[in-house]
């Protein structure tokens, strides 16, 4: 697993994790301000990227709320490498 890091300003952030869960080789997102986790969102890998949008809905609309109140975050991204990713796959269709 490897993990990124992006600061981006609240006018970003909402649109940003949702590029993110896109993607789909994400395990799990956190939001930080000044180094304190403001939320965690864990995402189930083998999902359909259809189905994880819907179920990280609420998360992302408290982000919403949360990205009105500060100027600036920290998104932390957990990604899953390609041969874990399909390995889990190959695991999951047995």
């Amino acid at each position: 697993m490897t993990n990124e890091r992006f600061t981006v300003d609240r006018s970003q952030v909402v649109e940003r994790v949702k590029q993110l869960i896109h993607q789909g080789n994400i395990r799990r997102v956190r939001i930080l301000h000044k180094g304190r986790v403001l939320l965690d969102i864990p995402l189930t890998i083998g999902v359909p990227v259809s189905a994880v949008a819907i179920l990280a809905a609420p998360a992302l609309a408290a982000l919403g709320a949360i990205a009105a109140m500060v100027t600036e975050c920290t998104i932390e991204v957990e990604k899953v490498e390609e041969d874990v990713k399909k390995k889990t796959e190959a695991d999951e269709e047995k």
